[in-house]
């Protein structure tokens, strides 16, 4: 295998690699760290734009080996219905087989990036809909406490004014005892025909 196939491999098994770390069950703050350090890192971002050149040179390779493949398949076939030399077929055979080695392995490759950049953008919508909804759960428990603050104080509210009407109640029957003792004792002491302390203050 030539050094660009041999590169091309090496990036496809880090790419394998990348991936289960992406899809493994972390707990949720250690994923969210792990994304935000990938997400905000610039020694990440350069890392990130050296690998979207080579997967240029990838892609180049990539229709380099399916234009191979197509032609030795076609050199293949040609010979089938030719002439039956043994080494001929082995050697287009040979030929044919590491043609669709290299169009597998930088097609995969190729497949992969794509996996693995739509994997990484879904697992960070996911971390910030996960923020997003602790965001409103904290807000309506709070919303929820507050309520119930609100139903505490209309209660007490409401006892108050019951304890104010029960005594306006008590100091209209206390004023109308009052009055009524007041008209008994006048009445009274119109019939004995005697003066009431009160009339001689």
């Amino acid at each position: 295998m030539t050094i660009y196939y041999s590169l091309t491999f090496v990036l496809l098994a880090a790419e394998m690699v990348t991936f289960c770390l992406l899809v493994a069950p972390f707990p949720y703050q250690v994923r969210k760290k792990l994304f935000k350090f990938l997400a905000e890192s610039p020694v990440v971002a350069k890392i990130a734009y050296a690998l979207k050149i080579s997967f240029i040179f990838v892609a180049i390779l990539f229709a380099d080996a399916l234009q191979r493949m197509f032609r030795v398949t076609a050199e293949s076939d040609l010979a089938k219905s030719g002439q039956n030399d043994v080494r001929i077929e082995t050697n287009l055979a040979a030929r044919k087989f590491y043609s669709q080695r290299n169009t597998y392995l930088t097609g995969f490759t190729l497949f992969l990036s794509l996996v693995l950049t739509r994997t990484f953008y879904i697992i960070m919508d996911l971390i910030h809909t996960q923020e997003e909804y602790a965001k409103l759960k904290k807000a309506q428990s709070k919303g929820d406490d507050a309520s119930k603050e609100i139903a505490e104080l209309k209660k007490k509210l409401a006892e108050e004014q019951a304890k104010s009407r029960d005594f306006e109640t008590l100091k209209k029957q206390s004023s109308q005892q009052a009055a009524e003792y007041d008209r008994l004792a006048t009445d009274y002491n119109k019939a004995t025909g005697s003066v009431s302390d009160k009339r001689k203050d």
